[in-house]
């Protein structure tokens, strides 16, 4: 008896000093309430400096989920976080099956420039190469998906935070990882930055998209990535599954792949808007 009491003692704080050691290493500061404030760099690092009203600034603002709840479908039900993510965007995606993993991406830009005013660069091509211009959703056109694609005046006028959420559905049910990949640039490496994304176009296709950067004096850098996924679920910030010591921060150091935990990428699928 007291042989079995004490091999449960020993599993129990291996077990408490694992989940110590882990929460040390992954550098996580549970009452954060944003990217920047909930995670901090591992030692020998600095965050890259990010421009003021840059998109790289909005994305490391981005508020967050209390720690620990899950991010949900879009019917409501939960997703597990084992081994793949650790944090959930505070996020709000109704109850249709559209905030997928392009469509992440996609609201997250489109929020930035309407939160700036910048709403005549809210524009996205459909899968047919159609471009929905949010400026003349404004405008009272909405959009007949037949043939190529063209606007017709069925609304006045209008701006509200309502409007730009039903023009995103639009662009949800009609953009992917096929268009999306189109209207981004291929980017090297060396010249990675917030808000770039690696993505591959396809159905299925995925894309992974980079909200926060450190690096350290060699200039060798690590990210934070971010994602939706199929059906339609809130974003998360992902878990690297290949180095656990460094928690959500991935490194491409000695890498030939990029490896997540839903998705793998060539290191050449690297875009930038």
């Amino acid at each position: 008896m007291k042989n079995k009491i004490y091999k449960i003692l020993v599993v129990f704080l291996l077990f408490s000093l694992q989940s110590f050691l882990y929460g040390e290493i992954n550098y996580l500061n549970k009452k954060g309430m944003t990217v920047e404030t909930r995670y901090s760099v591992p030692k020998g690092y600095k965050r890259v400096n990010v421009e003021k009203g840059s998109f790289a600034e909005f994305l490391r603002n981005q508020k967050l989920k209390p720690y620990g709840e899950k991010a949900l479908y879009h019917n409501g039900k939960e997703k597990s976080s084992r081994g793949i993510y650790d944090s959930v965007f505070d996020v709000e995606i109704g109850n249709q099956d559209l905030h997928q993993c392009a469509d992440a991406i996609m609201l997250l830009r489109a929020e930035y420039f309407y939160s700036k005013k910048e709403y005549n660069k809210i524009n996205f091509h459909f899968t047919s190469g159609f471009e929905a211009k949010y400026s003349k959703w404004m405008e009272g056109y909405r959009i007949n998906v037949q043939g190529k694609g063209s606007y017709v005046k069925k609304a006045n006028p209008s701006n509200t935070y309502k409007d730009f959420k039903s023009y995103m559905n639009m662009v949800f049910a009609y953009c992917g990882t096929l268009s999306l990949e189109k209207e981004m640039k291929l980017q090297s490496l060396d010249k990675m930055k917030i808000g770039d994304a690696f993505i591959k176009g396809g159905s299925p296709g995925h894309v992974v998209l980079i909200v926060d950067m450190a690096e350290n004096d060699k200039g060798e850098k690590i990210f934070m990535l971010a994602q939706s996924y199929m059906p339609a679920q809130q974003t998360q910030i992902l878990i690297n599954p290949s180095d656990r010591n460094l928690g959500v921060w991935y490194s491409l150091k000695g890498k030939d792949v990029l490896i997540t935990p839903e998705w793998d990428f060539s290191l050449n699928q690297l875009r930038s808007f």
